[in-house]
């Protein structure tokens, strides 16, 4: 039997939280460099400008067809918060990073084969307001969430960001980044710990 979430509702105009962890519980970012090469990815397949490899080819682009509208990298997994424009575009997206994050981190540290645990995971977002709870569980997954390097948070502070991140979306519901800092400080105090078993890594 599948594994819960690998088999997806491939819906148009939806909000998707999508996440994997690394094969066997592994680091999958190991050093600053790797999380760098992980966040190029998503400008390189979402960017304003369409990128070109070594040899002229150029890489595919999704801009227009997928959002990004928030992020958590972690030592030995991530999370997204997608939101899927066109149809099929999210598995296209998933598997482009996948594939070149693979053959990066696997040339590093001299590995073969995926490096992920399985396909990626996706649950749909179903409900008008329950993308932002998901970007709240996303932003405070790190125990040091406020400081944390490696999450989209700190755009959403500064209330600048890159073409390829769309923070808009859950901002604009807020009045202020401080009503959405106080959104995630409430529920860091209150949450409960069934509230991380919902989503099965």
């Amino acid at each position: 039997m599948p594994s819960r979430n690998v088999i997806k509702n491939d819906i148009p105009n939806t909000y998707y939280h999508v996440y994997a962890r690394g094969h066997d519980k592994m680091d999958i970012y190991r050093d600053d460099e790797d999380y760098r090469v992980f966040l190029n990815l998503l400008k390189r397949y979402l960017g304003r400008v369409i990128q070109k490899d070594n040899s002229g080819r150029l890489y595919c682009n999704y801009k227009g067809e997928i959002e990004l509208v928030c992020y958590c990298l972690m030592t030995n997994h991530f999370h997204l918060l997608v939101y899927q424009v066109d149809e099929g575009t999210m598995s296209k997206l998933m598997h482009n990073i996948a594939t070149s994050y693979s053959h990066y981190f696997n040339c590093k540290y001299h590995l073969t084969g995926s490096i992920f645990e399985s396909r990626y995971k996706a649950s749909i977002v179903s409900s008008d307001d329950y993308y932002l709870h998901i970007s709240r569980y996303i932003h405070i997954n790190p125990v040091n969430w406020i400081d944390y390097r490696y999450s989209s948070l700190r755009y959403y502070l500064n209330q600048k960001s890159p073409f390829w991140l769309k923070p808009r979306r859950v901002l604009d519901v807020f009045s202020s980044t401080n009503e959405y800092l106080r959104f995630l400080s409430d529920y860091k105090d209150t949450k409960k710990p069934s509230d991380s078993k919902q989503f099965r890594l």
